[in-house]
């Protein structure tokens, strides 16, 4: 796990340092930009959208809003955690709306498979819901999206969703703008170049 980080974030500092005019017109965003990229990417599952990358960067070129220049990632992590938390509600709301009769229907093997999985999931949730959806928010994976989906569908509460979620991500998101914060001053200045 400690090596895959490691790439993800020597892959992230590549990215951003062979695309950094781009990251230079995303600074200008600010704050409010990180916000909406990652309310956007944490409410949809079927359009990629880069948050990570997003994120990396913004924690490797944003000030902060007060204090010394170290706590720019921090900022960036609790408005990105936030923003991804609000996001997420549309999935809970989706799984709160609909969520149960998808482990009820059967059409096909595979559907079936995947109906096993998500009551598998759906019991998880109602035995130790709190635990698994912080540390399923708290990490990069896919597993998040099911994981609202079912917190929605056994009526998980609102307010504890959110709150357990937007615990997990500030940890997820601050982790990645520090990983930024780091990487790229360190790349930046071996370059020469100045933020």
């Amino acid at each position: 796990m400690g090596l895959l980080t490691v790439l993800v974030t020597f892959g992230l500092a590549l990215l951003v340092v062979f695309n950094w005019h781009s990251v230079g017109q995303m600074a200008g965003y600010g704050y409010f930009g990180g916000f909406v990229v990652s309310a956007l990417g944490g409410g949809t599952v079927l359009v990629p959208i880069p948050i990570a990358a997003v994120q990396f960067a913004l924690g490797g070129i944003l000030h902060p809003w007060f204090g010394p220049i170290v706590l720019g990632p921090l900022c960036v992590g609790l408005v990105c955690s936030f923003g991804e938390t609000i996001g997420a509600l549309s999935i809970y709301a989706a799984g709160y709306s609909g969520g149960t009769p998808l482990f009820n229907t059967t059409t096909g093997e595979r559907m079936g498979k995947l109906q096993t999985l998500y009551a598998r999931l759906m019991k998880l949730m109602e035995r130790r819901g709190s635990l698994v959806l912080f540390i399923l928010s708290a990490v990069m994976n896919p597993f998040f999206f099911p994981t609202s989906l079912a917190c929605g569908a056994v009526r998980f509460g609102t307010r504890r969703y959110f709150l357990i979620a937007f615990a997990g991500k500030f940890i997820k998101c601050t982790a990645i703008s520090y990983a930024g914060y780091f990487g790229l001053r360190g790349i930046f200045t071996a370059l020469g170049i100045q933020i």
